[in-house]
Order: C-alpha cells, then structure tokens, then sequence
C-alpha cells in the first residue's frame, strides 16, 4: 500500500452500534484496493450531540457515512436524492459529501435484492409478511416490490406509518398487493416469506417478532439484523424447515455497494467475504 495515498475518512452513524462490523468491511475493502481507510462509529449519544450535530461535522470532514437505526429517514431529507426510486424510499442508508452537498443513496434496497438472489436465484418471493416499516424495511419493501412479490402483508406498531408506506407502494407497484395488519401472527397464515425489520434480536434488543409456531408452512425468512448472526427469529425459521437468508447477506451486500460509491472501484466479492469470514 502506497504512503502518499490521502485517507479515505468513512463513518457510521446510529444508535446501539458499538457491534457493527461495518468498520472491520470498510477498512478491509480499503486495504484490498490499496487506499488507507478509516471508518468511525459515531453515535449521538455517546458524543453529546443529535444526529443533525453529528451529521454536519461529518460533512466537514468526511468522505461519506453510512447511517443505520433509527436515523436513515432523517438522513433523507439532509440530502439531495438523485435516483427517483430511493426518493420513492425515503430513506438513505449512505451518504456522500460532495462538493455541491451532501449526496443520498440507498445499499440496503440494492443489497437486499443481491442477498436474496445468493440464496433463492430467480424464484419469485409469493406472498409476504413484513415487519417493521422503518428505513431498513422501506428499502426492502421496494426490494420485494422489484422482485416480483405478489402480495406484501405489513405490520408495525405504529399502524400510520404502515399505511403511509403501503400507498407509497401501491403507487410505485401497482402489479403487488399491499396489505396493511396488526397482528403478525394472524398476518403470517399462507405467507411464503417471512421478514423480521424491526430491532428485535439486535444485540441490545433480545427477543422475536414472530413465535416459532406462527412460521410453519413459510418457505423463507430474512432478518434485518446481522449483529448477531443467528438471531432468535431465524433460528425458530431454520428449525421450521424455512430457507434462510441471513442479516450478514445484506450487510455484505450494501457494504459492498456503499465502497463502490465511496471508491468508484469494484471489489473482488469472493477475496472480500473470505476476509470478512475469516475474522
């Protein structure tokens, strides 16, 4: 690796993000293309600032950032969205600093698509029961939506926002049927895929969104939540028989997509998921 090489200065900003593997992806990807990165966990709280705070030091300073849970609808509207479909979205997982302002995109939405592609090929999602309609789950909505699902079943506690994103998608998808529920377990009944975007099995936030019974007859199941890996909800799937498509997929996946935005550079995918393996 070339000294004269300038930095490349990356972070992430959320809460509860003190197990992020996303600095160990980034300065890995850095190494691989032969640029000196760092990549700095920044949380709110910790710094004695709000996420606005926050965010308008790092546009002094950095390159980009990745923003995660619970701040990427925020995020959103900090920045100018070029693509109409993540404004669609609205929220933004990575976020450049351009010369002309801060730039948004969204790698989970992408990531999301490639991580489900690894594990089920070109096999349609069928019916699905989603919950969580924050910003991770927004971009996975509009994932399925690209990915040919026939009905999407959403559920939150907060029913509004549901709703919101439930017009959204109808408007932007018309070919997939929206549903709106309240209660996960009676909204599980003949889905295919079953889709936990909520914190609920972070390291932090213990627990399952949907019991293990309610699973039976599914055909998948993905997480949102990589840290950690195995997570109560997936592991209840696994033992119903369900194909698994893990949070780590999607962090691999956007992670990937966030370093050729950072870059402008393709990484080698193999070399880089046998590192990320190997610690």
């Amino acid at each position: 690796m070339t000294t004269d090489t300038p930095t490349l200065r990356l972070g992430l900003i959320g809460d509860n993000i003190r197990a992020s593997r996303s600095p160990l992806l980034h300065r890995i990807a850095g190494e691989m293309l032969g640029r000196p990165t760092t990549y700095d966990s920044l949380i709110p709280a910790d710094l004695g600032q709000d996420f606005h705070a926050v965010f308008a030091e790092c546009a002094r300073s950095y390159r980009g950032i990745n923003v995660t849970y619970p701040y990427k609808e925020v995020a959103a509207r900090k920045v100018t969205v070029e693509d109409p479909l993540v404004r669609g979205i609205g929220a933004v997982n990575t976020v450049l600093f351009e010369p002309e302002g801060p730039k948004g995109h969204n790698t989970d939405y992408t990531g999301f698509k490639a991580a489900y592609a690894r594990v089920r090929g070109d096999t349609r999602p069928g019916t699905v029961l989603m919950i969580g309609t924050g910003g991770v789950g927004r971009a996975v909505a509009f994932g399925l939506a690209g990915l040919g699902a026939t009905v999407l079943r959403l559920v939150d506690r907060d029913r509004g926002k549901a709703e919101v994103l439930a017009g959204e998608l109808r408007a932007a998808a018309p070919g997939m049927a929206v549903e709106v529920h309240d209660d996960a377990e009676q909204a599980s009944h003949g889905a295919h895929g079953l889709i936990n975007c909520t914190p609920l099995g972070m390291e932090g936030y213990p627990g399952t969104p949907l019991p293990r019974q309610a699973m039976a007859g599914a055909s998948w199941a993905f997480d949102a939540v990589y840290t950690p890996e195995h997570t109560q909800f997936l592991t209840c799937a696994a033992a119903e028989g369900l194909q698994i498509i893990s949070g780590w997929e999607l962090y691999f996946y956007q992670g990937v997509h966030a370093s050729r935005l950072f870059t402008g550079r393709s990484l080698d995918e193999d070399a880089l998921r046998a590192r990320l393996r190997e610690d």
